[in-house]
């Protein structure tokens, strides 16, 4: 009888020897892996509008439950940085004159502070480029009260976004990530963060609007509008949804005062995901690049262009041996669409391109000369900001 058994137990074995060992490749993946990767929480696409009036009434008139979901991920973020500054007194002209213009410089420690999300077990946090920006020290507090320094990873300018390394043996607790691609004006929002140091706040307020650009904030902008209260210290933290979830960054506040005056502005956690990806990955943003100065057409533009009642981004300039000009691009040209998407002014040609991988081909559509043609471009990598001084 054994002898009949013995073919199919050693068949039994096999089987799961063979699945155990497939299920430890599955499992084990990430150390096949050649780059640097991030691994984060997200919900599920199909649930995510759960968000606004059904969410608000589930969670009848209390966001406890999306303040302890969030909360303990939002961190505040202390930075410092050595400056070189003349005493007070020096101030007056005629003691310059005496003392003479650069001996009476003493280094000084200035102190700022903001505040960041932790998106990552790994210890990765998400803030404001323009919170970290030029700093010599950054300490980061958990809403636990520990502390430890940062790294900067990366940070990228141009989106206002940067990503910060913290390593602590303890477990870290991490944000779940949403969707901001779904969100509707007159969603609940939650801004969580560090406003003037007196430590962590939550502000509830509604998405006033979506896709805010030509704010002159960042070079690509595509901003959240709320009335949540945000004020100065909150830039870096967390927006999340009525369910906890991140749906954007809080970056900025329209204000006359320096004080919330309900217009704040949020970098969408779609955006800001790719960025802090991309610099995790490879160090520094990557964007596509045609080498073009592009502006407004007004109607007064789009008339003399023999081109009355369109709309589009006018070509002002190509870089020469940019990868427009290569294509046959030329100033005068008027950019009406790119890869099948319609352009209707200069912000969406610049985010459109931008997110056409470097290397890759793009179709544009444009009218020169009240004729309209296609040109197929070969896009290029979106060069570093230079620097600014500060």
């Amino acid at each position: 009888m054994w002898r009949k058994l013995l073919p199919y137990f050693i068949q039994g074995i096999s089987v799961g020897l063979i699945g155990g060992i497939a299920l430890i490749f599955i499992q084990n993946t990430h150390l096949f892996q050649d780059r640097s990767v991030i691994e984060i929480k997200e919900t599920p696409a199909a649930s995510v509008r759960a968000v606004g009036v059904d969410s608000a009434a589930a969670h009848g008139l209390s966001y406890a439950g999306a303040v302890e979901l969030a909360a303990p991920a939002v961190v505040n973020i202390f930075t410092t940085k050595v400056i070189t500054r003349a005493p007070s007194f020096f101030e007056d002209p005629r003691l310059r004159r005496f003392f003479g213009e650069g001996g009476h410089q003493r280094p000084q420690r200035q102190s700022s502070l903001g505040s960041g999300v932790i998106v990552s077990e790994a210890g990765y946090i998400l803030t404001n480029n323009h919170v970290i920006e030029g700093s010599d020290e950054i300490l980061v507090a958990l809403n636990d009260e520990r502390t430890a320094p940062a790294i900067i990873v990366g940070s990228d300018p141009e989106s206002d976004i940067a990503v910060l390394k913290i390593e602590l043996r303890e477990q870290l607790p991490t944000i779940v990530f949403g969707h901001s691609e779904t969100l509707k004006v007159g969603d609940v929002v939650l801004a969580i963060g560090n406003p003037f140091g007196v430590g962590q706040t939550v502000t509830q307020g509604i998405v006033s609007a979506r896709n805010r650009a030509h704010l002159g904030i960042s070079t690509f902008e595509n901003y959240i509008q709320t009335d949540a209260a945000i004020n100065p210290g909150n830039s870096g933290g967390a927006l999340v949804d009525a369910e906890g979830h991140l749906i954007g960054i809080n970056t900025a506040i329209f204000s006359r005062s320096g004080g919330s005056q309900g217009v704040g502005f949020a970098v969408p956690v779609s955006l800001a995901k790719t960025v802090m990806t991309q610099i995790i990955e490879t160090g520094h943003a990557v964007r596509g690049w045609l080498g073009i100065e592009i502006q407004n057409l007004s109607p007064s533009l789009a008339e003399s262009f023999g081109a009355p009642g369109e709309q589009g981004a006018l070509i002002a300039g190509t870089m020469i041996d940019g990868p427009a000009a290569k294509a046959g691009l030329q100033a005068g040209d008027i950019i009406t669409n790119i890869d099948g998407n319609p352009i209707h002014n200069p912000q969406e040609a610049l985010n459109r391109i931008a997110s056409v991988r470097p290397g890759s081909m793009a179709n544009v559509e444009v009218l020169r000369n009240g004729a309209r043609m296609k040109v197929e471009v070969t896009v290029g990598n979106r060069p570093a900001p230079a620097a600014t001084a500060r």
